[in-house]
């Protein structure tokens, strides 16, 4: 894992995001709940993993549940 990874805080909106994944809601979904595009939430999603280091939201969301922030 990168070590970037381990000092990078994200936003309370970007947590809810991968909580709202992590339940298993799709990310059209999602982007309807925050009233913009699947699209937009890929693109989120994209900005959250480079910044933690890692490859998929599956595994960005498992970094933020390994941290107990989700």
């Amino acid at each position: 894992m990168d070590v970037l990874s381990e000092d990078v805080e994200l936003s309370h909106a970007d947590l809810a995001l991968l909580a709202e994944l992590a339940r298993g809601v799709t990310v059209d979904r999602v982007g309807r709940r925050l009233d913009c595009s699947g699209r937009t939430v890929r693109r989120r999603l994209r900005g959250i993993c480079d910044r933690i280091g890692v490859a998929t939201a599956i595994e960005a969301v498992a970094w933020a549940a390994r941290r107990q922030l989700i």
